[in-house]
C-alpha cells in the first residue's frame, strides 16, 4: 500500500567528486639532505614583517639649497661653453708641480702672533741692553689680494700662486693677465684651503713669494721656470675654451645618429 506523503524521506544530495590528479601531474617534493638541526627561516618583507634591507636613498633626499646650487653650477660649467679666462682655473698645476710649490711655501710660512711677539720682545730687550744691530725681518710668503696685486704691479713678486676654486671667480679673474703683462711667473693650484693653511688662515685666494734665502734660490728658480712654461707662455691657457660636454643620454643619442648616418653612407 502507498504510504503517506510525509512518510517519504528526501534523498540526500551528494556533491560531485573531483577526479584525482594523475600521478604524472603530481608535484614531488624533493627532500634536501641538509642539516635537520638548522631550520630554514625565510624572511617576509611585507607590512609588519621583517625589517627592510638598507638601500641607497640619496636620490630621494631633499638636499640643502647650497648643495643643490653647487651641484647645478658644476653641471652648468660642463654643459655651457666656458670662455678661456674662466676655463684656465680648471687647468690647475699637476700633482708633482704642486707638491714642489707647497714644499717651497712651507719654508716661508708667516710667523704666528706668539712668534712675532717673542721676536719683538727679544729685539726690544737687545735694544735696551745697548745692542744697536737690527735683526732682519724674516722672509715670508705674502697673502691678501690687494697686497699681492701691489707686489705684481711693482714687479717685486718672484712667484704668484693662485687658488683654482675661488668663489666668486671674479676676485682673481684678472690676476693671471696682470702677471703675464708684468712678466711675473704665476701658477694655479687646487684648493684655496690648502693655500690658506700656509698662512695660518682658513682660505687664501693668492700668495706671493718676494724673496727667499740664498740656499733656496735654485728651488725657486726651478719652480718659477716650470710655472712660466705651463702658464705664462702656454697658448692653451689663453685660448682653450671649456664646457660643451653633454650628459650621458644626449651623448648616447648623438652616437646613435652617427651610427645611422655611417650605415646610410655604406648603403649608398
Amino acid at each position: 500500500p502507498l504510504s503517506a506523503p510525509h512518510d517519504i524521506m528526501p534523498k540526500a544530495t551528494k556533491g560531485k567528486k573531483v577526479a584525482a590528479a594523475p600521478t604524472a601531474a603530481r608535484k614531488t617534493v624533493e627532500k634536501k639532505n641538509g642539516n635537520p638541526l638548522i631550520e630554514k627561516r625565510s624572511r617576509n618583507f611585507g607590512i609588519g614583517g621583517n625589517v627592510q634591507p638598507k638601500r641607497d636613498l640619496s636620490r630621494f633626499v631633499k638636499w640643502p639649497k647650497y648643495i643643490r646650487l653647487q651641484r647645478q653650477r658644476a653641471i652648468l660649467y660642463q654643459r655651457l661653453k666656458v670662455p678661456p679666462s674662466i676655463n684656465q682655473f680648471s687647468l690647475a698645476m699637476d700633482k708633482n708641480g704642486a707638491t714642489e710649490v707647497f714644499k717651497l711655501l712651507a719654508k716661508y710660512r708667516p710667523e704666528t702672533a706668539a712668534q712675532k711677539k717673542e721676536r719683538l720682545t727679544a729685539a726690544a730687550a737687545a735694544k735696551e741692553a745697548g745692542n744697536t744691530s737690527q735683526a732682519k725681518k724674516p722672509y715670508v710668503a705674502k697673502c691678501g689680494l690687494n697686497h699681492v696685486t701691489a707686489l705684481v704691479e711693482s714687479k717685486k713678486a718672484k712667484l704668484v700662486v693662485i687658488a683654482s676654486d675661488v668663489d666668486p671667480v671674479e676676485l682673481v679673474l684678472w690676476l693671471p693677465a696682470l702677471c703675464r703683462k708684468m712678466d711675473v711667473p704665476y701658477c694655479i693650484v687646487k684648493n684655496k684651503a690648502r693655500l690658506g693653511s700656509v698662512v695660518h688662515k682658513k682660505t687664501a685666494a693668492a700668495l706671493a713669494i718676494v724673496d727667499v734665502r740664498q740656499e733656496d734660490r735654485p728651488q725657486l728658480q726651478r719652480v718659477a721656470e716650470s710655472a712660466k712654461g705651463q702658464f705664462n707662455d702656454s697658448a692653451d691657457v689663453r685660448r682653450k675654451w671649456g664646457g660643451g660636454i653633454m650628459g650621458g643620454k644626449n651623448q648616447a643619442r648623438q652616437a646613435k645618429l652617427e651610427r645611422a648616418k655611417a650605415k646610410e653612407q655604406v648603403l649608398v
